[in-house]
């Protein structure tokens, strides 16, 4: 009774207590990679912009998740997809065409309209990858996404439970690096980077490693039928989001968008 109780306790995240927290993460990752096959089937900017438009309203509206940590989380995403939109539009072949109508000039570089329509086309389209992306990872608990493959993906547990702790262990790994900084500068050795510090790290993470399988060799994980401490259930959510997130998108292409070859 107590397990159960615990189970079913509310979630502690405002995010995930959220409609998009509480939809399965299966029924997201199908939806995002969706959004991601559509926007790589067009060349107009528009259907992209619509698309990250709609991933940022998502997040407060849908996902509980404050605008501020969005622009935190994303903000260097959109500087990486404003520098590569720049650098297609600045060196494109089609600035040298004598042809093409001149959109302006940065120096001795010209630049022309079609340059500059493919250049904003293609920093959108990183925009919005980042954005859906985003979206995804930030009202997705990686707990929840692993239970997620395990229970309705049919997944390994050995594999998905697996690949969790590996997610979990990069923040270890950083604590590791700074006591074996820590440890040197104690005995008078500069605490900068020295290959018997990374030699440390690995040795470090083989032994995280191998606790890490004797805890699942204790738990029996891959030798049978399992039951799940967080059980995962489709329902309305998961329909709802799935028909609102694969309609929204063909939606957009087919009244504004250009589909490409």
């Amino acid at each position: 009774m107590a397990v159960a109780a615990l189970a079913a306790a509310r979630p502690t995240d405002p995010s995930e207590a959220s409609l998009l927290g509480r939809t399965s993460p299966l029924v997201k990752l199908v939806v995002a990679t969706a959004w991601l096959i559509g926007m790589a089937l067009t060349l107009d900017p528009g259907p992209p912009a619509v698309l990250a438009a709609m991933a940022l309203l998502a997040g407060p509206a849908f996902g509980a998740v404050r605008t501020r940590r969005i622009v935190a989380w994303m903000a260097p995403l959109w500087v990486a997809a404003l520098g590569l939109g720049l650098f297609n539009a600045l060196f494109a072949a089609a600035n040298a065409d004598p042809a093409a109508v001149e959109a302006f000039r940065l120096g001795p570089v010209r630049v022309t309209g079609p340059a500059l329509a493919a250049g904003l086309a293609l920093g959108l389209r990183v925009l919005a990858i980042a954005s859906v992306s985003g979206l995804f990872v930030l009202t997705t608990s990686p707990t929840r996404l692993a239970d997620a493959l395990v229970q309705q993906a049919h997944f390994s547990p050995r594999f998905a439970y697996g690949a969790l702790a590996a997610y979990q262990a990069v923040p270890r790994l950083a604590d590791d690096l700074a006591d074996l900084r820590a440890a040197r500068r104690v005995r008078g050795l500069r605490g900068g980077w020295h290959p018997r510090i990374f030699l440390g790290l690995l040795v470090l993470a083989i032994r995280h490693a191998d606790r890490l399988a004797l805890a699942m060799d204790a738990r029996a994980f891959g030798t049978g039928p399992r039951s799940a401490y967080r059980p995962i259930h489709a329902g309305w959510r998961d329909a709802a989001v799935l028909a609102a997130g694969l309609g929204l998108p063909a939606l957009t292409l087919v009244t504004g968008g250009t589909l490409g070859p």
